[in-house]
């Protein structure tokens, strides 16, 4: 059971792949964290699925409509694609439980840390999540790691060296691994991969 299902690496968005500037409204500022791209294509190369696991409550709070988020998924794709990278796929959620926009204002099952936006993803492209990982530059994306039971990585970018020294002594979950970027997290993935003969 789950031999054929795929292995993936579910990636948080902004601080992992793209620099962190507060709530990304505008397309211009989407920026990538140097190697991010490269990361992604190491994936790709190595036959595990890249999946961007985001909330995106800016919606929720009336900071930037709905459309925007489809749109900067479409730069970060067209980015990517420069170094000949792709994501399996791209799920976000656009929910927060104090929103203004009454529209989105829920507690939902896919708001990180809570496991909706991997089941589904797990549900569509046919993934074994224990033997998957989530990568993020935040605590959360470690908690959502934990309650799905894949492994945890955290990096330092964006949030993460903060997340890291401000709060370790407080976490409730610890991280499998602690990783400078993006692409040093999938270096050691794809090495964790293969020790424990899942490919």
């Amino acid at each position: 059971m789950g031999s054929n299902k795929n292995i993936a690496v579910f990636i948080d968005r902004d601080g992992t792949i793209n620099e962190e500037v507060g709530y990304l409204n505008h397309v211009d500022n989407l920026k990538l964290i140097r190697n991010s791209s490269d990361a992604i294509h190491l994936l790709n190369k190595h036959g595990v699925k890249s999946v961007v696991i985001t909330n995106q409550a800016g919606v929720a709070k009336g900071y930037f409509p709905e459309e925007l988020v489809n749109a900067i998924h479409e730069r970060l794709k067209d980015l990517l694609s420069e170094s000949h990278a792709y994501l399996d796929g791209i799920y976000y959620c656009p929910h927060h439980p104090e929103a203004g926009d009454e529209r989105y204002r829920k507690n939902c099952n896919c708001r990180k840390p809570n496991p909706g936006m991997i089941e589904l993803a797990a549900d569509e492209l046919n993934i074994d999540i224990k033997k998957s990982y989530m990568v993020g530059d935040k605590v959360s994306d470690i908690f959502l790691a934990h309650n799905v039971g894949a492994k945890g990585v955290l990096v330092l970018t964006g949030y993460g060296k903060g997340e890291f020294e401000n709060w370790r002594d407080k976490w409730e979950q610890m991280p499998a691994h602690i990783a400078k970027n993006l692409f040093e997290a999938v270096v050691w993935i794809l090495k964790d991969i293969e020790e424990n003969g899942q490919k």
